[in-house]
């Protein structure tokens, strides 16, 4: 029941040592932790993120002190304030508090070398919800191509060596081995869109086409390629049409290459990703840019795209009435 579990861990490798594991408590990070620890035994590290959103986060922290006590691995705890402000998702908002509390946990220990590797516990079946959640929203290749096996974000290499195992498979493989894991209560809270995934229509998946999470994952690969060779031809692009852009050199490409080095230039040079339609109006009003006067001032994500002489300008905050 628990091959495929064994079957991704030998063909994982880090590049970079020691490793650390993302460890919640829960099911997926406990089998992760403790099969690092055992095959790569002294090398291993877990990072905890103390989030303070549930009462029972205290009694979290203490389950993986005990946990880790048990398998030989040092745990290092990083307290986040993940609350969320008005109209922002609580989901995205623990996310990117996570993700930080991993770079700051890589480099908290002076005596030691900074982690330069983490691995964390995704697996298939969250592999899906991600994909059924972009879907839902609409999204585009990048959502489509959902969470990448190997990334690198905040200096940190990051491993997702159990996306194609099912979360099934892994509670099998801890159940055999006794080794306790804690529910998150959060994981049953119905208003959160992946907890309804998870509890209605992967059961349905499940029910109607056994093989879905396989069929999903190749089509997660398509768009990830598909996503990897849009951004190449975006740094062409953008080479071409300069940084910032050239608004003839922009109208020169077509519609779809505009928006895709737009959307590449935004995010690599400022950070920061348009709706899809602020990306409509920026690219109207960049067709229609034809006259000496023409001016264009848009909100762009949390900035404002602007023409200053024949380029594009993105600026944090309106520019001075002299620009």
């Amino acid at each position: 029941m628990s091959e495929a579990f064994e079957r991704a861990m030998a063909a994982f490798e880090p590049a970079q040592w020691p490793l650390a594991v993302g460890f919640s408590g829960g099911a997926d990070s406990t089998a992760l932790l403790a099969a690092c620890a055992s095959r790569w035994p002294g090398q291993v590290v877990a990072f905890h993120v103390h989030h303070g959103l549930q009462a029972a986060a205290d009694d979290f922290e203490r389950h993986c002190g005990e946990v880790c006590a048990r398998l030989g691995v040092s745990l290092i705890v990083h307290r986040v304030d993940a609350r969320h402000a008005p109209g922002d998702s609580p989901e995205d908002t623990a996310r990117r508090a996570r993700y930080e509390a991993f770079g700051a946990m890589a480099r908290m220990d002076p005596t030691r070398p900074f982690i330069q590797s983490i691995a964390l516990g995704h697996h298939a079946d969250d592999q899906v919800e991600t994909l059924l959640l972009a879907l839902s929203r609409g999204a585009g290749l990048p959502g489509l191509a959902a969470m990448p096996a190997h990334a690198e974000r905040n200096g940190l290499n990051i491993y997702r060596p159990l996306l194609t195992v099912p979360g099934a498979e892994i509670r099998a493989w801890l159940a055999a081995r006794d080794l306790p894991w804690v529910e998150d209560p959060s994981n049953g809270d119905a208003r959160y869109t992946r907890n309804r995934i998870r509890a209605v229509l992967l059961p349905a998946l499940e029910q109607a086409f056994p093989q879905f999470r396989a069929t999903f994952a190749r089509s997660i690969g398509h768009a990830a390629q598909a996503q990897q060779l849009l951004l190449e031809l975006a740094a062409q692009d953008l080479e071409a049409v300069g940084d910032p852009p050239l608004i003839k050199a922009l109208q020169a490409l077509s519609r779809a290459r505009q928006a895709n080095v737009a959307r590449h230039w935004l995010m690599q040079s400022h950070g920061c990703a348009p709706s899809a339609a602020q990306l409509d109006q920026l690219l109207d009003q960049v067709r229609a840019c034809t006259t000496r006067g023409h001016r264009i001032h848009l909100k762009v994500a949390g900035g404002f795209a602007e023409r200053k002489g024949d380029r594009l300008h993105w600026y944090n905050a309106p520019p001075s009435p002299k620009t």
